[in-house]
């Protein structure tokens, strides 16, 4: 099992100095991956969790960096260290474009890309990418199905009920991509399973956890965890798994270990990036 951090791709932090920062200090620290997400805009609106629950969304996220092209940016200063998303949302994409992205973002990295697709959730994003909301689930498969055919030999050819491709030659083929899904419904996970998906989770409660990597079976891999929250410089009385003091998360990160989650990564929000570096390394001696 190897950790990883969030770059600063929002947020107070964010800029294209300290995104390449990071990333070589998280390098230099002997970290497995450096990873993005992707969020389209950030609705004025309030959003509902439930009926009457606001679902808050940070400050600042609607100004999130893309994150193909910041990954393609980090490729190019550092040379081992693994290119993570969590996630970018497919079906805002069409499939030949994102294929191609995703294959030119392998081979400029000598296949360091590590990329997790999600079917996305804001019914705003929807609405802004003229996708309807629907085609989540089937349409995720068939969007996964086209993206596979573009990236298998020519001439390629696609005929779905979504998407079709005529038939045509394709590139450039990726030589090293790896594929996770962003999954939390048993049913996602269990589509990441079957489609022969790694998966990255985010990570709430113990229980959840431990459900979903029980749902993912013996799933192809890799399986990553992702944590939205820090690792600090003191204890903390109430915390989620794998927050806290590096003390605190080193015992965690033993039961995640027995678990057979493969890779962790911390998403900074507002803690200081090279800060989290430096805490992040000092697990890797535990």
């Amino acid at each position: 099992m190897d950790l990883g951090i969030g770059l600063p791709t929002w947020g107070r932090h964010a800029d294209p100095e300290a995104i390449a920062g990071v990333a070589l200090e998280a390098e230099r620290a002997g970290l497995g991956a450096v990873w993005t997400g992707e969020r389209l805009l950030r609705p004025a609106e309030p959003l509902l969790a439930g009926t009457d629950q606001v679902l808050p969304l940070p400050d600042g996220i609607g100004a999130m960096y893309d994150p193909l092209e910041t990954l393609a940016y980090v490729a190019a200063k550092t040379s081992t260290i693994r290119l993570g998303t969590s996630v970018v949302d497919a079906l805002f994409h069409n499939p030949v474009v994102l294929a191609k992205r995703l294959a030119t973002l392998d081979r400029l990295s000598g296949g360091r890309a590590m990329i997790g697709l999600g079917q996305g959730w804001m019914q705003q994003e929807f609405d802004a990418t003229g996708v309807p909301a629907r085609r989540r689930g089937a349409g995720f498969e068939e969007h996964l199905a086209a993206m596979r055919a573009c990236w298998g030999p020519d001439p390629v050819r696609f005929d779905g009920r979504f998407y079709s491709i005529p038939e045509s030659q394709i590139g450039p083929k990726p030589t090293g991509l790896t594929l996770l899904a962003g999954a939390a419904a048993p049913a996602a996970i269990e589509r990441a399973a079957r489609l022969g998906l790694g998966m990255t989770v985010v990570v709430f409660a113990w229980e959840q956890l431990r459900d979903a990597v029980q749902t993912y079976g013996k799933g192809q891999g890799p399986l990553v965890a992702q944590i939205n929250g820090s690792v600090t410089d003191r204890p903390l009385d109430e915390r989620m798994p794998l927050t806290g003091s590096v003390e605190q998360v080193a015992e965690d990160l033993a039961e995640v270990r027995a678990m057979g989650v493969d890779h962790v990564c911390w998403q900074t929000f507002d803690a200081d990036p090279a800060e989290m570096v430096g805490r992040i390394q000092q697990l890797n001696t535990y």
